[in-house]
Parts: structure tokens; sequence; C-alpha cells
């Protein structure tokens, strides 16, 4: 008998009946065979069904697993000329992504030190709506790249020619103002590029003057220059920012002293002189422009203590309540030197347009305790409706005309314009003791007027708006009728409109309406240093206008980035947007931040 090989059990002290049992290699064997199908047997029969699938198990819901489809990205990047460049071989793909942790977060670590409550980059764990979302920072990094490399310090950047951009609205002799700098930096520090934020930062510190001999308009120095300051200081709490918004309101006081307080349109900070506009009627000021100063002025004076600027707006507020309005209705010229209409024209466009987004969004910047601002509003937005408000005669597009002569409505309407169904669904969500009736009025007009700038986008080749569309003829409605409306200059109003009516409804068609015109502006705007207003929407190879606004990175881009952020990043009960799309902190949350 051969040698046992191994004892399987021993029981000795478990059950003394038993004593330890051995066997021959053969049943060994024998054993060890039959132990082995056995087990075999048993893994394959309790296997799970469904192995080799893709399980939908909830246990796995919050972790977070990107999912791509070659249609997916054949539909979001077919238009994208212009890919991201390449990775540096030199570093190799594993250091490089270790070098853009470490860099993120140093960055994170600076956002972290500031106030806290804006920069929040979504952890949304819906893969589709985070590329989206990064798809339009890549749009905003590649246009101020290019901006820094071929125009910085100039106004804006003319990205066929590959140069800056000085001359225009911001002043009648060319003056490198920065402007893209001032007007989008808030943009950059929102989306965390932090070095850009730094550089921009330096920029003004060190260079920014307005303090030049040269005539500039008082609105657009107010809300890009002033407006984007105050931002900046509202997102980082850095004074550099607040001292540069205050320094600059004061160089255009002089445009204030007139007999009514009304000021003037252009201002010469060395000279102090001022006048209006030689086109506008009777050298008259424009309600848009004078009306537009309120949000800046008082949290100019909330801010630092001088109540000069406040002084301004209350004056200005007293000479509009004080002239007569035929039928409520607010023309769009005053005399500055007698508070009288200049002619009988009316606007909710172009000459009008923010006068009445201030009303409003001045009432909400002092938390809703001006009853007399309210009502002024509502007032106005009751003539409005009642005397520029249409519907197109076949498909009963609503829309808002300009008002001629005090009673003949032209029945077109300006992309200007198209701000209006943003803050109409504002109203109907924000003002608190207005009843449900009137509040879902407001709601569905302003859902109406955005789906026709919508539809004034897709009516198009280029799935791009144009700078005024009409509604005379029943089988041209929403469109262009004069060439010298086809133009499309990277507007932001729509996408405000889009902006709001997200946040107050959930609708998920704003959100796709907004994706289709980030794959438009990527398709015919994009050039090879920037991005380019169109001189055509109708044709189907437009030609580019060689101008990067500064308000593409203050409005447009913003606009549609909040579009695909979550909502606590600006929240619209913390923030009020100026008319260039920069965030100040409502009153009451002001000494919150600072705490």
């Amino acid at each position: 008998m051969s040698q046992p090989l191994l004892p399987i059990f021993n029981v000795r002290n478990t059950n003394k009946r038993f004593k330890s049992t051995f066997y021959n290699e053969k049943n060994l064997i024998l054993i060890l065979l039959g132990i082995s199908v056995f087990t075999v047997i048993f893994i394959v029969y309790n296997l799970p069904s469904d192995i080799g699938r893709v399980v939908n198990n909830n246990n796995f819901k919050n972790v977070f697993i990107p999912e791509f489809k070659e249609s997916n990205v054949q539909r979001h990047f077919e238009n994208h000329q212009h890919p991201a460049p390449p990775i540096n071989d030199d570093k190799g793909l594993d250091k490089q992504i270790e070098s853009n942790k470490i860099a993120n977060n140093e960055d994170k670590k600076i956002l972290d030190d500031t106030n806290k409550d804006h920069i929040i980059d979504e952890p949304d764990l819906n893969s589709d709506i985070k590329m989206k979302r990064d798809k339009i920072k890549e749009m905003t990094l590649f246009g101020w790249k290019n901006y820094e490399k071929y125009a910085w310090g100039e106004n804006e950047l003319k990205p066929l020619s590959k140069v800056g951009h000085s001359a225009g609205i911001f002043g009648n002799k060319p003056t490198k103002l920065g402007a893209t700098i001032v007007d989008g930096l808030d943009t950059m520090y929102l989306m965390g590029y932090m070095d850009e934020y730094k550089r921009g930062r330096e920029w003004i510190l060190n260079n920014l003057n307005l303090n030049v001999d040269s005539e500039f308009s008082v609105f657009e120095i107010n809300i890009r220059f002033i407006g984007g300051l105050l931002s900046l200081y509202t997102l980082t709490n850095d004074k550099v920012f607040l001292d540069k918004a205050e320094e600059i309101a004061k160089l255009i006081l002089p445009a204030f002293d007139t007999p009514t307080g009304i000021p003037m349109a252009l201002i010469n900070p060395i000279t102090k002189h001022s006048k209006n506009y030689n086109w506008a009627p009777g050298s008259c000021s424009i309600l848009a422009e004078f009306g537009t100063l309120s949000l800046e002025f008082q949290y100019l004076t909330d801010l630092t203590g001088n109540k000069i600027f406040s002084e301004k707006i209350d004056k200005i507020n007293k000479v509009l309540a004080s002239v007569d309005k035929e039928n409520g209705v607010y023309y769009n010229y005053l005399n500055p030197s007698d508070p009288k209409w200049c002619m009988k024209d009316a606007s909710i466009g172009a000459l009008g347009d923010s006068y009445y987004e201030y009303l409003y969004k001045a009432w909400l910047y002092g938390d809703k305790k001006d009853d007399e601002l309210l009502k002024t509003y509502l007032a106005a937005m009751k003539a409005v409706r009642e005397k520029l408000l249409d519907y197109s005669p076949k498909e009963k597009m609503a829309f808002f005309g300009d008002l001629k002569s005090g009673y003949r409505l032209e029945k077109k309407m300006d992309h200007l314009a198209c701000f209006s169904g943003g803050l109409l669904a504002l109203t109907s969500k924000e003002t608190d003791n207005m009843d449900a009736e009137t509040k879902k009025v407001y709601l569905d007009l302003g859902a109406n007027i955005t789906n026709t700038c919508h539809e004034s986008y897709i009516r198009t080749p280029t799935h791009i708006g144009p700078e005024a569309f009409h509604f005379e003829r029943p089988d041209q409605e929403a469109y262009s009728l004069k060439q010298n409306e086809k133009y499309y200059i990277l507007r932001p109003e729509t996408f405000e409109s889009y902006f709001y009516l997200w946040r107050l409804t959930k609708d998920n068609k704003y959100r796709e309406w907004a994706w289709d015109a980030v794959q438009a502006i990527e398709k015919y705007c994009r050039t090879d240093a920037g991005y380019s207003g169109l001189k055509d929407v109708y044709e189907q190879n437009p030609v580019q206008d060689d101008v990067q606004q500064s308000f593409f990175f203050a409005e447009t881009l913003k606009y549609l980035y909040l579009i695909f952020s979550d909502d606590d990043v600006l929240p619209l009960d913390k923030y009020v947007f100026n008319t260039e799309a920069h965030p100040f902190l409502i009153r009451s949350h002001q000494n919150k931040s600072k705490q």
C-alpha cells in the first residue's frame, strides 16, 4: 500500500466517534474531479442572466460614466473647423494630465478665496450637458486667446485682419481702452480661466485710463466699463475694480450738467464738453441711454457711500415722472433743456429697450421695496403691450413693433427687442403681489415673443438671426426685407431670453434652441483667429464682417454658458444683471457677501 498523501479532515476534537481518514491517490483523484465538476455546474447555474449586457443599475446612478456615441460626436462637432491644439508630445499624455490637475487645483484655491456664491462649474452628471458647457468654454477661451495675441489693450479684435479695432462707439478718435478686457473679464472669471483673469486684472490696474481727449458715449462707458468693473468687484471683492469704476463714473458726470439733469450722449473727459448726437432729432437725448444708468449709479452709491451718483438718477426719474405721457407711452427722444418729447416715436427695441429693463431691475435690485418704481414699470409695460404689441397675420406670432408719430405701428421687430421675452418672464416670476392671471399673461407673452425671435433664427439658412425682421408679408413672416437689416454682429438678446425662460420654466426646448445657436455660431462665425459677425445671415456662405465685439464675451457667451449651468451659478434671487449681462448683488445680499 502506498503512503497516504493528505488527511482530508480530522474530527477528533468535534466528534469522538470518527477517526482521521486517509485515502489513496486513486480515490483522491476521483473525489477532486467530482468536486470540480460540481463547482462548475454550480457557477454556471448561478450566473446572472444579464451578463454581457450593460445593466441599468440604480445603485450606480451617482457614478459619472460618460457616454460617447459616434452619431452624437458628429452632430455636435461636425461644424468645428478649428479643433483644440494637439497634446504636447514632449510632456506625454500622463504628464500633461497631471500638470493640468495641478493648475486646476491652484486655480480652485484662488476661486475658493473669493466670493463663493457664483463660481460653480456645475458637477452635472449629464455628460451631454457638460459637453455643451465645456464647448462654450472652449469657444470663449479661443476668442479671448486670439484677442490677447493680436489686439491686447485695443477695444476689440478684427479676427480676419488679425489687428485691433479701436474706433467706432468707443470715441471719435482711435483710443485703446481695452474694452474687451473690461467688458469680458467677468466671464473669464466666471468660467474659471484664472491665468487670463490675472492678466486682465493687471492690465486694468496699470493701463486702464479714460481721461483722454476723445468723445465717449456716456451710455456705452456706463454699461460696459462701469458695469464691467462693478461686476468684477462683485465677483472678487477686489477693490481695484471698485476704485476704477468710481474714477470713470466721475469722468462722465459733466454730461449731466443740463437744465433738466438729463445727460447728453457724448462727453470729452479732458475738455468736459458734452453734446448729443448730430443725427438725433432736435439734438435730443435718447431714452434708452439716459434711462439706462440707474443700476450702475445706485450700486456705486451703495458701495462707495458717494451719493452724487444716486442723486443723478433721482433727478432723471423726477423729470420722467413729470413729463406728459400720452396713453402712458414713453417716447424715444427727450429734450435735455426743456423736458418735452422731441417726437412721438416709441420702441422696446433700439432707442427705448433698456429703459424698461432698468425700471424693473432697479426695483429688483432694491429688494422690491420701491412701490412707486414697480408701479411706474407696470404702467409703462401696459402701454407697451397696448401700443407696440401685434401679431403676424398668418402664423399669429407675437412681436413688438416700432410706434411712429404716435399712431402708426411699423410691423418690424429689432433683434435688440428680443431681450423683452426674458424680461416679461422675469416679471411674471418675481412680482410677488401680482395676481395669478396677470402672471400668466406676462409669462405666456414672454414665451411667445421668445418663440418669435427663435423663428427669426431658424428661418435663415445659417440658423442665425438678422438685425431686424418684418411681418408685413404673410409668406415672409419673421424675415428681413431690407439688405441693411440682414447682418448679425454676435448679438446676445435672443439667448438672454432663452436663459431667463430656461431658469424660470425648465422647458428643455430653450436648451435645445441655445445649442442650435452655438453650433451655428461655431460654423459660420468662427475664424482662424476668433469670431466674427456676418454681413448677411440669409446667404449660404455668408461674408464675415471682421469684428469680434466686446459684448460677445460679456453677454453672448455668458448667457449661453449659463443656460447649460446649474441655477446656483449666479442665482436670480441674489443677482441682477445689467443690460450688458454684468451681475450685481441685490442690495440685501451685499453685506452678506463680505462676511
